[in-house]
C-alpha cells in the first residue's frame, strides 16, 4: 500500500501546483451546471408567462363572414389582424405564428346548425408558434362547445345528452415526480460529471508524462507496474469524486433561488450521499477507461482528440429514452450509463429503489469498474509504454 499512496499523492500534488488546471477541473462543473439549470428554468418561466398573458395577434382571413366569432375572440385578448397576401408563405418565413382562415360557406353551414368550417395556417415544426396556436385551438374549442350547448338549449335538449361518459383523471404525479420531468437532463449533466471528472488528471498522468519522458523512470523505481498505474487511478478517482460533490452541494444550494422560477425541488442530504454512492461506479468506469485509451495514445493532443466520442457515450441512453421512453426493467440496472440515469431519476423523484435493484446496479457497475481496472494494469505491462515515439 505505501508504493501505491506514494504515487497517488504525487499525482495529487502535481494537480494542486496546477492552480488553473485545478480549478478547471473541480469548479467549472459545480459553477456551470447549476447555472444553466436554474437559466434554463428562467427562460422557460419567462416565456411561459409572456406568451400566455400579452395579446395574441392573430390574422384573419375572411372576417366579414363570421363577425360574431371575431367579435368573440376580440373579447378573449385576441388582436384580429387583416390576413398577409400570401399566408402559407407568411407562415414558412415565420413572419406569423398563426393564422386563422374562415371559409365563405361559414355562414351558411352555421344558419344550418352544421359545423361550420375553419382552419388554422401553422407550422408545427416551429416550437416558437406552439404557443400561440394552443391558445387559438383552446379559445376556438370553448367557443364550440358554448355555441353547441346554446343550440341543444333552444331546442329543448339538455346539453349533456350529447355526452355518454364522463371521464375525470386522478393523477397520482406527486411535486417530486413532476420536477423530476423536467429535470430529464439532469442525469446526464451529473453522470458526464461523473464520467469525465479525472479526465484532466488521467491524460496528463499517462500521455502527458509519455510526452514529457517521465514516465519511463517511475516505471523502473521497484514498485510493480500494477501498482503505479492503481495510484494513478486512485489519484483521479478523488478528483472526480470530489468535483461531484461540489456538483451536488451545488445543486443544492442553487435550488433555493428554484421557487423563483417554478422549480420546487429539495435535495436533502441523504439524497446527495445516495447520488454519490450511484455515481461512484461511473467514477471508476470512467478512470479505468480514460487511463486505458490514455496510456496507449503518444501525446496529450492524441489523448484529448478520443474526448469528442467519450462524451457521447452518457448521451445515449438520455437520447433513447426521449424518443422511446421504456418502464424500469431490473436488466436495465446492469447496464452502463442507463443504469445511472434510471437510478439518479429515482432518487430525484422520490421513488424506492429496492434492495435487489441496489445489488445489481452496484455489482454491474463495480465489476465494469474492476473489468477496466485490471486492462489498465495489463497495459502497464506493455514495454513500449515508457516510449514517447
Amino acid at each position: 500500500m505505501s508504493p501505491l499512496l506514494t504515487v497517488m499523492a504525487k499525482e495529487l500534488l502535481d494537480l494542486f501546483r496546477d492552480r488553473r488546471t485545478l480549478f478547471l477541473s473541480l469548479l467549472m462543473g459545480p459553477i456551470l451546471f447549476p447555472a444553466l439549470i436554474l437559466g434554463m428554468a428562467k427562460l422557460a418561466s419567462n416565456r411561459m408567462q409572456t406568451e400566455m398573458e400579452k395579446p395574441l395577434s392573430v390574422p384573419v382571413i375572411g372576417a366579414e363572414h363570421a363577425p360574431n366569432l371575431i367579435a368573440w375572440l376580440a373579447g378573449q385578448n385576441i388582436v384580429i389582424k387583416p390576413a398577409p397576401a400570401d399566408a402559407d408563405a407568411a407562415i414558412r418565413n415565420q413572419s406569423e405564428d398563426v393564422i386563422l382562415r374562415i371559409g365563405p360557406d361559414y355562414g351558411k353551414q352555421w344558419h344550418g346548425s352544421l359545423p361550420a368550417s375553419v382552419e388554422i395556417l401553422q407550422d408545427s415544426s416551429r416550437e416558437a408558434a406552439e404557443i400561440p396556436v394552443k391558445r387559438l385551438e383552446t379559445l376556438l374549442g370553448n367557443y364550440s362547445q358554448t355555441a353547441g350547448a346554446l343550440r341543444l338549449v333552444a331546442r329543448g335538449i339538455s346539453p349533456g345528452a350529447g355526452t355518454a361518459l364522463r371521464v375525470s383523471h386522478r393523477d397520482l404525479a406527486t411535486p417530486e415526480s413532476r420536477v423530476g420531468q423536467a429535470l430529464a437532463f439532469l442525469p446526464y449533466l451529473l453522470i458526464l460529471s461523473g464520467f469525465l471528472g479525472g479526465a484532466a488528471l488521467v491524460i496528463d498522468v499517462t500521455a502527458g508524462e509519455r510526452e514529457r519522458q517521465s514516465l519511463e523512470p517511475l516505471l523502473a523505481t521497484p514498485a510493480a507496474r500494477a501498482t503505479i498505474m492503481s495510484g494513478k487511478i486512485l489519484a483521479a478517482t478523488s478528483i472526480g469524486l470530489l468535483s461531484l460533490v461540489f456538483t451536488l452541494v451545488a445543486f443544492k444550494l442553487s435550488f433555493a433561488f428554484g421557487p423563483a422560477l417554478g422549480l420546487k425541488l429539495d435535495l436533502s442530504f441523504w439524497t446527495i450521499a445516495r447520488m454519490l454512492l450511484v455515481l461512484l461506479p461511473i467514477v471508476l468506469v470512467g478512470t479505468c477507461l480514460l487511463t486505458l485509451i490514455a496510456a496507449g495514445a503518444k501525446s496529450v493532443k492524441e489523448a484529448q482528440s478520443y474526448m469528442s466520442v467519450l462524451i457521447l457515450l452518457p448521451m445515449v441512453p438520455t437520447i433513447v429514452l426521449m424518443v422511446n421512453p421504456i418502464k424500469d426493467q431490473l436488466w436495465q440496472f446492469a447496464i452502463p450509463f442507463l443504469a445511472q440515469n434510471q437510478m439518479i431519476l429515482r432518487l430525484v423523484r422520490s421513488e424506492h429503489v429496492s434492495a435487489m435493484e441496489w445489488a445489481v446496479y452496484l455489482a454491474a457497475g463495480f465489476g465494469i469498474g474492476l473489468l477496466l481496472w485490471w486492462l489498465a494494469a495489463r497495459r502497464y505491462h506493455d514495454e513500449r509504454l515508457a516510449i514517447s515515439a
